[in-house]
């Protein structure tokens, strides 16, 4: 009898580990920032605005990781975007998606991307594309 329950204990004890280890796996998976999805999430999430080389209602994008914010001479950014102080990095990128007015109150940007998987993916692949 004592052995059966320190078998179902064993049993317990090495379900639970796996499980752990399984949960811990998919979700470092689903942290991983890809270039490649970022593409794909750009193209259905942004290209309705932005271009990567031509202005349309917004900015062009290819380069904007790690330069200034507003500073693209060929575009009329509002006053707010033209006299901040920020510079588009990884932090600043999620936090302008999630909230542009958290970043830089007064802008003309009406956006709000909820998922993080997709920011961190069109992050990466805005950093891939400016070669940093």
């Amino acid at each position: 009898m004592q052995y059966n329950n320190w078998t179902n204990l064993r049993l317990r004890i090495t379900l639970t580990i796996l499980t752990g280890v399984v949960c811990a796996t998919i979700a470092m998976a689903a942290s991983v920032k890809d270039a490649g999805r970022g593409r794909n999430t750009f193209e259905k999430r942004c290209t309705g605005c932005h271009a990567l080389d031509s202005i349309k209602v917004g900015p062009p994008l290819r380069g904007v990781y790690g330069r200034n914010a507003g500073k693209n001479r060929r575009f009329a950014y509002s006053d707010a975007v033209k006299n901040a102080s920020v510079i588009w990095d990884e932090s600043t990128l999620d936090r302008w998606l999630t909230d542009t007015e958290s970043v830089i109150p007064g802008n003309d940007m009406a956006f709000r991307l909820n998922d993080p998987i997709e920011r961190a993916n069109i992050i990466a692949y805005l950093r891939q594309l400016s070669g940093k």
